[in-house]
């Protein structure tokens, strides 16, 4: 629909003799093969104009030129069978396509014995930290020469394992955005440019935007990729690089440093020389940058299924003390081998971030990325071994205040605080009690509890016992047992003769124990219980 829509506009701005095409991201994806999630459309007709043209659109940018048109202002008579559809076969237009090249392995295939594991463990630690730096690869070819096809990657190593992992609702959009073509003058504000001037020449139009590969124009209609800034270039090569001088292309506008971070990361390309020097020299200026708009582009790195080389390239690009100096401070905090044979905080993260799942909840996403950040301020070095005393006391206070930095909503910061403040938990799942463990099983999108600790241990010690043990307990206890209605109330203990005050949810935790583990079953059991352990509260 979406697709139809767009070719359906480009068609009616022609027939009002005007020139348009699909334009940026939509034109890249469909080069890579990949089902675009929105389309854009470029044209030399004004923002006035568009709007005669279909009465049911809305400007939302008109001093930028925008115009948004919904999909049902789109009129389907307009749409030509004839056509080609929008994207058949437009990667003709490359010579050759674009790799991923990102190495994937089974997490089932790790090797067994606790020997190999930790072998296997200090190799990948050492792997990740010769790779921290995050510095574009010197030898493209090389780096691309185990990748596979980009159509054709399917992540089924990051599929959920055994238990429901709910996705993000997948951003559906329901407007086509049609911008005329234009240059901008001066962005005094490091985001938004401070005048515009409509030009009537795609050619130009082009030249402002970001990096090549969002640069390319597509023709819907003789079914051509028009490209005048070397975008397909850079796709078989798998190099992000900005349209022009990248300092320029930064300055203009800075979150731009963090979306080539992200694009390169996405694809697996690298970033071009020039590039990621400019981002290195510029960096500080992101703060320039709403929370907002930082924490949206994060939270896409994390989640679109390549978060460690997205955090690699942080990390080398300086970037990453600028947005998350707490996660900076993760590099050459040591842990004690016996538990964490991979290395320092920060490869440990970095590997856990690897075996995120795609899709994956955002939230999953950054319990991930937070749950030892408590460790570098709590790092001690005791006789027997290095400690990390009240480290997620300490890391829920500073997941809480990174949340609060980056504005993000009061439950989206409650779920990312209870990841940190449980994952420790299941060390102790074989010694809880049924009534323990059955509340532990009850906190609120447990499968992500359970996602986190399955992830941590395949970054460290690679023992899955207690997951295995706490999955099975989930998935076979019944919700009525689990979450059972409740035997008593505190207006049966008052109808007792007990007198209200703050023992009554000690009496009432008693109660509920003794029900989750079986020893009562009734209301009159519940209150003989009740009777022989608190005596002492009945008034008469």
């Amino acid at each position: 629909m979406l697709r139809e829509s767009a070719t359906s506009i480009v068609r009616i701005l022609r027939q009002a003799g005007h020139q348009a095409y699909l334009v940026g991201g939509c034109v890249r994806d469909l080069v890579l093969g990949r089902e675009p999630a929105d389309y854009d459309v470029a044209t030399d007709a004004t923002p006035e104009q568009v709007m005669r043209i279909f009465p049911r659109s809305y400007a939302v940018g008109a001093q930028f030129g925008v115009v948004l048109i919904p999909l049902e202002a789109v009129d389907p008579s307009q749409i030509s069978t004839e056509l080609h559809p929008a994207g058949r076969d437009v990667a003709r237009n490359v010579s050759e396509r674009p790799r991923d090249n990102t190495a994937k392995r089974d997490v089932t295939s790790y090797v067994s014995t606790e020997e190999q594991r930790r072998n296997e463990l200090q190799d990948r630690g050492r792997d990740v930290a010769r790779n921290v730096s995050g510095a574009p690869p010197h030898n493209e070819a090389a780096s691309r020469q185990a990748q596979g096809d980009v159509t054709s990657y399917v992540s089924t190593e990051r599929q959920e394992r055994g238990h429901a992992l709910p996705a993000e609702p997948a951003g559906k959009a329901t407007v086509i955005e049609v911008a005329t073509f234009r240059s901008d003058i001066g962005y005094s504000d490091g985001r938004h440019p401070d005048q515009v001037r409509y030009t009537s020449s795609p050619q130009e139009d082009v030249q402002r935007r970001d990096f090549t590969i969002n640069g390319l124009l597509y023709d819907p209609i003789e079914d051509k990729v028009l490209d005048y800034v070397g975008g397909l270039a850079d796709i078989r090569r798998g190099v992000v690089q900005t349209i022009g001088d990248p300092e320029q292309r930064f300055r203009e506008d800075k979150l731009r440093m963090l979306r080539a971070v992200r694009f390169a990361a996405r694809f697996g390309y690298s970033i071009a020389p020039g590039t990621f020097s400019a981002i290195q020299r510029l960096a500080p200026l992101i703060h320039q940058v709403s929370c907002e708009r930082i924490r949206e582009e994060l939270t896409k790195m994390l989640t679109e299924g390549h978060a460690r080389r997205a955090f690699e390239l942080l990390d080398g690009s300086g970037l990453l003390p600028q947005v998350l100096p707490e996660i900076s401070a993760m590099k050459g905090v040591q842990q004690p081998p016996q538990f964490h044979p991979e290395g320092d905080v920060w490869v440990h993260t970095l590997l856990l971030l690897e075996q995120l799942p795609h899709p994956c909840p955002k939230t999953l996403a950054w319990g991930a990325l937070l749950h030892d950040v408590g460790k570098p301020p709590t790092f001690r070095v005791a006789p027997d071994r290095i400690r990390f005393d009240e480290h997620v006391s300490v890391g829920v206070r500073m997941a809480e205040e990174i949340c609060r930095r980056l504005r993000f909503s009061n439950d989206d910061t409650g779920q990312i605080a209870a990841l940190v403040a449980n994952h420790m938990r299941f060390a102790d799942a074989l010694k809880m009690k049924e009534s323990t463990l059955k509340r532990f099983l009850r906190l609120p999108r447990f499968p992500e509890h359970l996602e986190l600790h399955r992830i941590d241990c395949l970054s460290s010690h690679g023992d899955l016992t207690l997951y295995h043990f706490v999955k099975h307990h989930f998935e076979s206890t019944p919700t009525d047992q689990v979450r059972p209605r409740p035997l008593l109330t505190g207006n049966d203990l008052i109808r007792a003769g007990y007198k209200p005050g703050p023992e009554f949810k000690e009496i009432l935790s008693a109660v509920e124990d003794a029900q989750l583990e079986g020893r009562v079953e009734s209301r009159e059991q519940a209150m003989k219980l009740v009777r022989e352990q608190f005596p002492a509260e009945a008034s008469g």
